[in-house]
């Protein structure tokens, strides 16, 4: 995440690189995945579903969900939005900006820090620690976690940095939990690792390997990992905002498309105000995430230096409003976030080479959704082909415009990170 929960000032590893993004363009899922064929039709090519279409992998998130008594809600219509190690005196504040999820409880869970969470109706995924045992029918509590960043190196005691941790020892540890109580799922995250193969983080015994990803991976439930390129000290990461969908895509290919993946934003200027990203970078890490298939979004929220502040977020009054505006816009369409992705309703092609735009496609309520982003900094026209090769209407949601879809294709502007979101009706 950035720190654990046995030690909440300890300081992030420095340095993070760059590989070539593997997922391509207008696509959803690693490759070499297998699609599936639905198999119900409505007859028509209005939005609903369609005898065509061949989904994409998916990981069936929320209701996947349902198979545990206590774990998150398998409601359509819930989109896990956290964030990372905050005091649940806060929790109200934090849902007053649409984040209903808390990751971590410090040196938790305790009796107050559960009341608090349920009085403001925030959820949490936590250690089995403090009172945990007492706790097990408590409806707050919705997942345990396992120890934070174990692909990197870990602190030796002495100052000083050892090996990354085992996968059998995360795997045991998993199987541990499940033995305490089965009726929740265990959360693991990995650190940026997972997007840059040769991190030298991780400590001499992962250095320049992936192969013990698959192997993390199951010793958990759900999955995530974090990388803030805005806060990037390497060259070779700094501002290339397009990683956080490379670990998203690792991730998921990883797991096989059985295990949801959620990743984590940066928000504040962690180690430096100067890296402080802006709204719009936080929206489009955002939704880079969701197009290549985050299953769920966390901030991170501190801030270490000049000063430490645990809720960063919230001491700034223009990124808790810029928070609070994506929080609501992917609330409002989690319902067709958690449908499965069409891999041929659409195509999407870039004028300039150099500015890729990646898309998600779905269909629900009678509408055929397109969320894309641009993938890197700089303007291009992009042009949308669908399968359906009627005349119709392409509302850009929350812009006030709409775009004219003749022939089944329609272009659009993409400048620097841009997102755009598309409800085509015919």
């Amino acid at each position: 995440m950035c720190l654990s929960t046995s030690s909440v000032r300890q300081r992030l590893l420095p340095g993070l690189a760059v590989l070539t993004l593997a997922c391509c363009s207008g696509q959803v899922g690693g490759p070499g995945a297998a699609a599936n064929t639905d198999g119900g039709a409505d007859g028509g090519t209005d939005g609903g579903t369609d005898a065509g279409d061949v989904f994409l992998p998916w990981e069936n998130p929320p209701q996947v969900y349902a198979q545990w008594t206590h774990g998150p809600p398998s409601d359509p219509g819930f989109f896990p939005i956290a964030v990372w190690l905050q005091s649940p005196s806060n929790a109200a504040a934090y849902a007053a900006i649409g984040i209903h999820t808390f990751v971590g409880l410090w040196q938790g869970p305790t009796d107050a820090q559960l009341s608090d969470l349920q009085a403001a109706g925030v959820l949490t995924l936590c250690d089995q620690g403090g009172v945990y045992a007492t706790h097990l029918g408590d409806a707050t509590i919705r997942g345990w976690i396992q120890d934070d960043e174990p692909d990197n190196a870990q602190p030796d005691g002495n100052g000083g940095y050892g090996p990354c941790v085992d996968p059998s020892v995360v795997q045991s540890r998993y199987a541990g939990f499940r033995a305490n109580d089965a009726t929740r799922p265990v959360y693991l995250n990995l650190g940026q690792g997972v997007a840059w193969t040769d991190y030298y983080g991780r400590g001499s015994a992962c250095a320049g390997r992936l192969d013990m990803y698959p192997e993390y991976e199951k010793g958990a439930d759900i999955v995530s990992f974090d990388i803030y390129p805005v806060n990037g000290t390497d060259p070779a990461v700094k501002d290339n905002l397009w990683m956080v969908a490379q670990g998203v895509d690792r991730l998921r290919q990883w797991s096989g498309y059985v295990k949801p993946v959620w990743n984590w934003i940066e928000t504040t200027g962690i180690d430096d105000p100067a890296n402080t990203p802006l709204p719009g970078q936080v929206r489009a890490e955002v939704w880079m995430s969701l197009v290549h298939g985050s299953a769920g979004i966390g901030y991170f929220v501190h801030i270490f230096s000049p000063s430490f502040v645990e809720a960063g977020l919230l001491a700034s009054p223009t990124m808790s409003a810029a928070v609070q505006a994506i929080n609501a816009e992917v609330t409002s369409l989690a319902p067709v976030l958690n449908t499965p992705s069409i891999g041929n309703a659409a195509s999407v092609t870039s004028q300039v080479p150099g500015v890729p735009v990646d898309m998600m496609v779905k269909r629900s309520g009678g509408a055929l959704y397109i969320f894309a982003v641009a993938m890197r900094p700089g303007t291009t026209q992009a042009r949308f082909s669908l399968r359906d090769t009627r005349n119709g209407v392409a509302t850009v949601l929350g812009e006030s415009r709409t775009v004219t879809v003749s022939g089944g294709a329609f272009q659009d502007t993409f400048s620097d990170y841009a997102v755009h979101l598309y409800r085509v009706t015919f």
